[in-house]
């Protein structure tokens, strides 16, 4: 019996320890197999965040072709849309170029308007818009294309890479930037804005037939140079309007998606768009007036009209017709500037995302 016992004390005793053991051992595998199963999930997570990353800088980040592409085709859709609130300020504006300025009436959108259509027709508001398009395919093409490489360029050279959070370095890129990119787009592409605007000026009397008779016209009456008429006017206006539209946009933009970022792209872009239109437009309204008449100056032949540069013009204009008479056609381009260049940012914004899924050229 205490052989037996002491058999049973030894057989009981060493089956505790196996237990023990094994315990430990189930314990230990258990704790391996939760720590695997903790870093597969971490590693899960962080390729979702990786893929997450790359599928946005994708979206952001397209080649040249598609920005060219993406540019082309907004600014042609924008002005397009916008063709006979753009006819009627350039209406307006150059009204002031009669002689019997005091005889002028006060702009009325609905009666200019209803004039066109009883005598011209209703496709007159669209008068020009061909060459619009022809002028504003390659414009906005390299305005947006320039911007993006010259915001890049500055970030560079300015060391600007490593301070995304400082709001002034940002808004100095994005203002140097789009002046930068106003100014060579409308440098490279000025002849055909020339053109587009005496063809949306004429009224009843059609003195240009189309753009290769107005290029032929302009070129035998007035000369080459004469398709550059106004460009200083044009570039101390443009670098000003690209510069302020672009930052106030980048800057309403990034301060909306701070605050709410689940809003849907097309809707910040088009109301950011807006925005940053009204911002400029207001600001250099008296510049594109301005550049306006000068553009017309000889055009079919009449007697030109201001003879003392871009400061003599302005002074002309403010003597006969006021302060007012710098703001002459402002309503319509507010009406105009509003859905324009909401139209112009949101369109461009969906082209990326939309072009950005097809390969990239650099």
């Amino acid at each position: 019996m205490n052989m037996e016992a002491r058999v049973g004390v030894v057989v009981e005793g060493g089956q505790r320890a196996l237990n023990t053991a094994h315990g430990s051992v189930v314990e230990t595998g258990t704790r391996k197999f939760l720590q695997q199963q903790q870093q597969q999930q971490q590693q899960q997570q962080h390729q979702s965040i990786n893929a997450a990353k790359r599928s946005l800088n994708q979206q952001s980040q397209i080649g040249t072709v598609q920005q060219l592409l993406a540019g082309g085709i907004a600014g042609a859709f924008s002005k397009t849309c916008t063709a006979p609130l753009a006819r009627l300020t350039i209406l307006f504006q150059v009204q002031g170029m009669q002689s019997d300025v005091a005889a002028l009436s006060k702009p009325s959108i609905m009666r200019e308007a209803s004039r066109i259509v009883n005598e011209e027709g209703f496709r007159a508001f669209w008068k020009g818009n061909l060459v619009t398009i022809a002028h504003r395919l390659p414009y906005s093409s390299v305005s947006f294309y320039a911007y993006e490489r010259y915001k890049t360029l500055l970030q560079s050279v300015l060391g600007f890479e490593n301070c995304k959070g400082s709001a002034s370095a940002e808004l100095c890129v994005h203002f140097v930037g789009g002046g930068l990119a106003g100014i060579t787009a409308a440098s490279a592409t000025y002849p055909l804005d020339l053109v587009r605007t005496r063809l949306a000026a004429q009224r009843q009397a059609i003195y240009y037939r189309g753009i290769s008779h107005s290029f032929n016209t302009i070129c035998k009456e007035e000369g080459f140079l004469g398709l550059y008429k106004g460009l200083g006017a044009t570039l101390l206006g443009v670098g000003p309007s690209i510069a302020i539209s672009f930052s106030v946009y980048e800057s309403l933009r990034s301060f909306w998606q701070s605050r709410r970022p689940d809003d849907s792209t097309v809707m910040v872009s088009l109301a950011c768009g807006s925005l940053s239109g009204i911002a400029s437009s207001t600001a250099t309204f008296p510049l594109d007036l301005v550049r306006r008449r000068m553009q017309l100056e000889g055009a079919g032949g009449r007697a030109r009209v201001y003879n003392t540069g871009l400061f003599g013009t302005f002074g002309h204009i403010i003597k006969s017709e006021g302060l007012r008479g710098l703001y002459r056609g402002i309503l319509p381009e507010y009406y105009k500037v509003v859905p324009s260049v909401g139209i112009v940012f949101m369109t461009y914004e969906t082209l990326k995302v939309l072009l950005s899924g097809f390969p990239t050229g650099s």
